[in-house]
């Protein structure tokens, strides 16, 4: 059976928050076709179900952050996000506590590809420290003889620095 939404698709809607993946309750409405104001009213109405480790709000500073990342990543629908007065975010967790209040054939099975994509996530954080891991392990074994070797695949691991412009004009002597 095709997947309703593509995994590719959910991962770009998954931010790190707080040290937490997290998704936004403006993209997960959009994913399950209902409107954010109807997906959190469901989630006022049970909000016993949603403790602060499921589901908690952005303060202003967050929101501005994210807005920041979603208009750069050029996702179309959500550049009204700095605007907004508050934005709820759910863990893993508290995506999986939705398909208990919306019920409809299509929230389910978005839902089960959110799971998935939570699940590959995961198993990919792990492969990355399992194979820092042996990279330590084999760094022990043979110090000095590959030092450059590790070092080298140590930077290859390492997520790449953002390339800052310089902003201004330069003097003559400058150039």
């Amino acid at each position: 059976m095709e997947a309703l939404v593509p995994i590719e698709v959910i991962e770009g809607k998954i931010f790190l928050i707080r040290g937490q993946k997290v998704m936004l309750d403006r993209d997960l409405a959009q994913l399950y076709g209902v409107e954010t104001r109807v997906l959190n009213q469901a989630v006022r109405r049970n909000s016993a179900r949603f403790p602060i480790d499921f589901m908690f709000s952005l303060t202003r500073e967050e929101i501005t952050r994210i807005s920041q990342i979603v208009t750069s990543s050029g996702h179309r629908g959500t550049e009204t996000l700095k605007y907004s007065k508050s934005v709820m975010t759910f863990t893993e967790h508290g995506v999986a506590m939705l398909s208990s209040i919306l019920n409809s054939p299509k929230a389910i099975q978005v839902n089960i590809q959110i799971m998935r994509t939570f699940a590959k996530l995961r198993g990919i954080m792990l492969q990355h420290k399992d194979l820092a891991r042996r990279l330590d392990d084999l760094e022990k074994k043979y110090d000095t003889q590959f030092k450059v070797v590790f070092d080298a695949i140590r930077q290859l691991m390492a997520p790449p620095e953002p390339k800052h412009k310089k902003i201004g004009f330069l003097q003559k002597k400058e150039r």
